[in-house]
This record gives C-alpha cells, structure tokens and sequence, in this order.
C-alpha cells in the first residue's frame, strides 16, 4: 500500500488551492460582468441557442432601423400630401367664385393670378425632399421630379403626350418596397408620376407612352386650364374644371389614405417586432445572465474555501521531518 509523502500532500493541497481560487476568479468575473456565460468553455451547450438568439435579434433590430427610417419618411409625406390637399381646396374655392360670382376682368385677373401662384406652391411641394432625396422621384432620388414645361401652350396640350402638359416630369414609376416581416413586404412611397399625373405606368424615354389614367387627373393640368377658363371667362370651362379640381382633389386624398393604412402597418410591425425583441432578449437573458444575489453568495462560499484551503496549505509547507523526532 502507497503511503501519501509530505510532498504528496503538498502537492494535492496546492492543486486544490489552485482550483479554489480558478474558481473564486471565475465568480469574480460574472459578478463583475453579471454574465455567467463569458466565454464558450463556461456552457458549451448554451453557444449554439445563443448564437442562433443574437442572429434574431440582430434580424429584428434592422426591421427596426428600416420601419423607423420608413416611418418617418411616410410621417413627412403625409405632411405634403395635406399640403396638395389644402391647396387643391383653395383651388376649387377660387373656381366656385369665378363660376357664381358676378366679376369684373380685374377679379378675374386676381383669380387667375392667384391660382398660378398656387400651381408655383403645388410644384414645390411636389418636389420636396428629405435629406436631400426627393420623395416623389421614384428611384431616381437625386433628380428633381417636376420642372415647368416652357414650351407648354393651351393650344398644343395633348393628353396623350406628356411633353405637351404643363409640368414635367423627370422621375420614374419606380416604387419601394420594405421588408416588414420575413416574407413580407410593403409599399413605402408615392412616384410623382402616380400622385400628380394620374397615370400609374410612365416611359421616362419616350413621351407619347404616356398619359393620365382613364377617371383620374393630372393637378398641374387641372389647375393650369382652371386659370385659363377664368382669363378668358369660359363658363362652360369653367363649370368642367370645378368637377375636374374635385375629382383630382378625390383622387389625392384617395392616395393619402392609402398611404395612411400603409403607415399604420408599418406601425403595427414595428410594435410586433418590439416585442419578439422583448422576447428574445429573455431568452438570451436565460443563458447569459447570472443571478446576481446567487453568485454574491457563491462568491462568500468560495472566499471561505479559500482562506481554509490557504491556511492548510500554510500549515502543511512549514512541517519538516525534525517535527517528528
């Protein structure tokens, strides 16, 4: 039979205080961090959960980012299409007095004037941008949509060729699309061409493809041949251009809407994917996480185990064989 040497017992104490104290660090650390799960020897089972864990969060933190920027990108919209509302109202305001009203050529000149000044107000918000993209340009956010057409004459108006009307268009048909969900995707924006032109399809290459949709208007024209039926006291014009300034403020507060419901979706998911966050944050918590209370204590127990284990070892270094005789 083996008997245990002095150095034997030694040794074994000192290997013993070594684990202790490993130990004793390794509970420093998670109080320290308050993360029992610091490096993938600490749970080697936890790291593929975990792994898989951060993925999705990393996953629900970019619809988050995208929601929220396409959010406030929406919010603004909705701020210009309120504007094209109030100014299609004043319009139609204008053309109930020009079509009632008893006036002098000079009311009807204020009239007019009055309605160029707001076709000016409709092509600025038209062309209004968010840190500097346009938003109705479609997928060319750097171009300004709309430019007054020069060379645009009441005579030479033709509905099926955009070079004839009165504003321009320099976007395209282009929509974006974001993800809100795996799988799922939603409408993000207005083209131009759609909101102010009345026609869903545009060929920036070639202007007799494109005209206004059947039942829908083109604002700008609308508003142009208002202020030309009231110069020239058209009242037939007239009484088609009430209808018509009607019908294209329908049609813009039908988009608005449209675009409205969108935004309330976008809303919906962002509140969704705020909570799976919530969700998986929990989850993760229940890997890495370390009770804070139940690793104090540890560490009190550990600490104990310790000084004993060190006084021991102390106590056995200083033994000689002269202790003996």
């Amino acid at each position: 039979m083996m008997k245990a040497t002095q150095g034997t017992t030694y040794n074994m104490l000192g290997s013993r205080l070594n684990n202790v104290a490993l130990e004793l660090e390794n509970l420093r650390n998670m109080g320290a961090t308050g993360k029992k799960l610091n490096k993938p020897s600490d749970d080697p089972a936890a790291i593929r959960p975990v792994l898989n864990t951060r993925k999705q969060i990393s996953n629900v933190d970019r619809y988050l980012e995208t929601m929220g920027k396409t959010g406030d990108i929406m919010e603004a919209t909705d701020g210009h299409l309120e504007h094209v509302e109030n100014i299609m109202q004043r319009a139609k305001e204008i053309m109930v007095n020009a079509v009632n009203g008893s006036l002098s050529d000079e009311d009807r000149t204020v009239l007019a004037d009055e309605l160029v000044q707001l076709k000016q107000e409709m092509l600025d918000t038209a062309n209004g941008n968010i840190d500097g993209k346009y938003i109705f340009s479609g997928y060319r956010e750097d171009t300004k949509p709309f430019t007054i057409n020069t060379a645009y004459t009441e005579a030479g108006y033709l509905a099926n060729d955009s070079s004839t009307w009165p504003v321009l268009y320099n976007g395209d048909e282009n929509v974006t699309f974001i993800e809100i969900s795996p799988g799922e995707q939603l409408q993000a924006n207005l083209t131009g061409n759609n909101l102010f032109l009345g026609s869903t399809s545009w060929d920036p290459t070639d202007s007799t493809l494109n005209s206004t949709d059947a039942g829908r208007y083109d604002l700008f024209a609308e508003i142009t041949q208002a202020e030309e039926a009231i110069r020239t006291n058209d009242q037939a014009a007239m009484q088609t251009s009430l209808e018509d300034l009607e019908g294209a403020a329908e049609q813009n507060r039908r988009l608005r809407s449209q675009l409205g419901n969108r935004a309330s979706r976008v809303e919906a998911s962002m509140l969704y994917q705020e909570n799976v966050r919530i969700d998986l944050a929990q989850v993760l918590s229940r890997y890495e996480d370390a009770d804070a209370i139940e690793v104090f204590n540890d560490i009190i127990q550990q600490e104990t185990a310790f000084q004993a284990a060190l006084s021991i070892t102390s106590q056995v270094s200083k033994l000689s064989i002269l202790d003996f005789i």
